[in-house]
């Protein structure tokens, strides 16, 4: 029977429940997830609750406040101009609080995501800690395949 090592690929079905209780990711009612043990598919703190756990295993963690997904960060609260926002993104865009706004990684390759928290005169304040930064999460995996 194979275990999970670092490098492991995994056929597997996982759940992240947030502090609220509701699911926040949730496989076993469909297609089971497939990822390679270090490549940020996971969290680092998911991942190391994986390591040596055998085929078939079916487990549930508690991850404690900021765990899983890191402390929340007051440098990641950013105003942004407006202006600089209509010059990156859709003109007609009608920002409120709560949206979830996509930036483009300075090198254009990828993109990040900010939450907004507050709308003044000429800039909105956002959010790029994780959703869950800073929240207890819990993990449940049922590991089906290790190679």
């Amino acid at each position: 029977m194979n275990t999970i090592q670092e490098g492991s690929f995994l056929t597997l079905h996982y759940r992240l429940v947030g502090p609220d209780g509701a699911d926040v990711v949730n496989t076993f009612d469909g297609k089971p997830a497939t990822l390679s043990l270090g490549t940020g598919q996971l969290a680092p703190a998911m991942e190391r609750h994986l390591l040596g756990l055998p085929e078939g295993t079916r487990r549930t963690f508690d991850l404690g406040a900021g765990e899983a997904f890191g402390e929340r960060n007051p440098q990641l609260l950013q105003r942004v101009k407006r202006a600089l926002l209509l010059e990156l993104g859709d003109p007609d865009a009608d920002y409120q609080v709560g949206d979830v706004v996509q930036f483009p990684t300075p090198d254009g390759q990828g993109a990040y995501a900010g939450v907004v928290r507050e709308c003044g005169d000429g800039w909105l304040l956002f959010d790029f800690n994780h959703p869950l930064a800073g929240q207890p999460v819990q993990f449940e995996v049922h590991v089906l395949g290790v190679l």
